[in-house]
């Protein structure tokens, strides 16, 4: 996991939900961070918008983690990077 990625994924999180970025760590639970559906559909926005991806809906119901965002994104960001070299 790239740690630049991470600290990123941090600071989109901290930004989308008003709170300090020293408060998001990479073993946040989205329930730790008071963070309900509402506040996840904007996250996955801001983090579609960030990273110009498109996260699955299925996938984005899934995450609870901010563990689990940064890997989610990471294999994204890999498969969209195959894609490219490859096209």
């Amino acid at each position: 996991m790239s740690e630049e990625l991470a600290a990123r994924i941090i600071g989109v999180i901290a930004k989308a939900r008003k709170i300090p970025i020293e408060s998001v760590t990479i073993d946040s639970t989205f329930d730790e961070l008071k963070i309900d559906s509402l506040d996840g559909i904007n996250i996955v926005f801001a983090l579609e918008s960030e990273f110009d991806l498109n996260i699955p809906d299925e996938a984005a119901q899934t995450i609870r983690t901010v563990r689990a965002m940064v890997d989610g994104i990471e294999q994204l960001l890999a498969a969209k990077a195959a894609k490219a070299g490859g096209a």
